[in-house]
């Protein structure tokens, strides 16, 4: 927390601006996060007018840091996976995920899961980490500020390994064409797309600002639920 909390990080520079801006009116929403982190997220929705919030999220730790975030708001933390959660049928207006659905390995049935749970016309916004920085085996070594990218192996789908915070984390690199087609055929329309090109206002610093502009690190999506026919 103490990293994602640095004021020019990719979650607060860049990410966090594109996904107020593709979730839109939320008010009196009833909202699903998927990997919901310490839900600060979700309590800043609850407090600017959404009718309630339920996160999912698989670590226990957060778990308990978001039921302390939550506890004055209208919303509610679970212990699951975005696999082991079970999704009810039309229950929610807008479905979210931040940085979390690139560690799910089968997308196709994450995303006809949250079809099924929103509503007719509901709207799905998640971001993941982009492509272009997952995808060759060995472009990260090490867990330290990175300031050169290879971009190899970029459509050989599935699995990478990568160092961070001293541990071995597993990703599942897509391409964005995969994202797309996963997200057609499980019966969404994509009404926007953001590769989160940086902003220099939202930047205390103008050399990580520079820094940023070099590759995109977030690729975020604005879904619509199809109506049924």
């Amino acid at each position: 927390m103490k990293r994602r909390s640095r004021k020019d990080s990719p979650n607060n520079a860049i990410e966090t601006p594109i996904m107020y801006e593709l979730i839109q009116d939320f008010q009196n929403k009833d909202i699903l996060d998927l990997g919901c982190g310490d839900a600060s997220f979700g309590k800043d929705l609850v407090e600017r007018g959404a009718a309630s919030y339920s996160g999912i999220e698989g670590s226990e730790q957060m778990v308990e840091a978001a039921k302390r975030n939550l506890s004055q708001v209208n919303g509610s933390v679970h212990l699951h996976t975005m696999e082991s959660y079970t999704y009810g049928e039309e229950k929610f207006d807008i479905v979210t995920s931040r940085f979390a659905i690139h560690y799910v390995a089968d997308i196709d049935a994450l995303f006809q899961n949250i079809d099924l749970s929103l509503k007719e016309e509901g709207k799905f916004v998640f971001s993941v980490q982009h492509p272009l920085t997952t995808a060759s085996f060995t472009s990260k070594k090490k867990g330290d500020r990175r300031e050169n990218w290879i971009v190899d192996d970029y459509f050989l789908e599935g699995e990478r390994k990568e160092p961070w915070i001293e541990q071995i984390v597993v990703k599942y690199h897509r391409t964005v064409e995969q994202y797309f087609r996963a997200l057609i055929s499980s019966g969404f329309s994509v009404v926007d797309l953001r590769e989160g090109t940086p902003v220099r206002d939202n930047f205390t610093d103008e050399k990580e600002y520079k820094r940023r502009l070099r590759i995109p690190v977030v690729l975020a999506f604005s879904c619509i639920k199809n109506k049924n026919v």
